[in-house]
């Protein structure tokens, strides 16, 4: 446990800094906040420095994954966040780790980014018939893939099924609508918040003290089984 300033009622939540060095962005002099302020994190990059509740990012890309292979794909194609950040590594490692749990073939990824535009980019390299199910980084990644998919003369689910991540609120609105892992972002939130007013109250922080938020799987009718079943 480390002293906060539990006399001042002062403390901060930091939601994402998603640099790629651990340890550099630990400080907390990088992340300018004075030493002490009362802190609790989601990024995954600053898990055992300072208390946190994240979501379990882990079971979600497992659930997805799951999803798509029990559904009949051989295997499952991933365009992955920026290569800098802790989320989308951590992501990416996961669909590798549950490809490999299930003795999959495992390709190799498209990197990409956050965006749709990322997911538009990764639609030219994944037009191929061995391409039949695409878990991407999120919901705009997914978003920006379909678009391409359709541009193309592909037809989701049919052809090509994909999921996103995060659910966001125009994920149900899409065509179609995108099964997407759903992360509940207000629940994340408001466990940080305690998590500050904890230490507040206490004088102390435990940066060892991490609260997983349950991911759940949204099936929507962007997957499917592939043709050939």
């Amino acid at each position: 446990s480390a002293p906060t300033n539990a006399g001042s009622g002062a403390g901060s939540v930091v939601a994402g800094v998603d640099i790629g060095d651990p340890e550099l962005a630990a400080t907390v002099e990088h992340l300018a906040l004075p030493p002490s302020l009362a802190i609790a994190s989601s990024d995954s990059a600053l898990v055992g420095y300072y208390p946190s509740a994240s979501a379990d990012q882990v079971h979600g890309v497992y659930a997805a994954v799951d999803h798509l292979l029990d559904l009949g794909h051989r295997t499952v194609h991933h365009v992955t966040g920026p290569s800098d950040s802790q989320s989308a590594l951590l992501r990416r490692s996961s669909w590798r780790s549950r490809l490999e749990q299930r003795n999959r073939p495992v390709p190799e990824p498209v990197i990409g980014g956050w965006e749709a535009r990322d997911g538009y980019r990764a639609g030219l390299e994944l037009s191929r018939p061995d391409v039949t199910a695409v878990l991407c980084a999120n919901d705009e990644v997914a978003t920006g893939l379909i678009r391409r998919l359709h541009e193309q003369g592909q037809v989701v689910p049919r052809d090509v099924s994909v999921i996103g991540i995060d659910d966001l609120a125009v994920s149900t609105f899409l065509t179609p609508p995108l099964t997407t892992v759903r992360i509940d972002f207000h629940r994340a939130g408001a466990t940080m918040v305690d998590l500050v007013a904890e230490q507040i109250e206490s004088g102390t922080a435990d940066g060892s003290r991490r609260i997983m938020i349950p991911t759940e799987l949204i099936v929507r009718a962007s997957t499917a089984p592939p043709k050939s079943h």
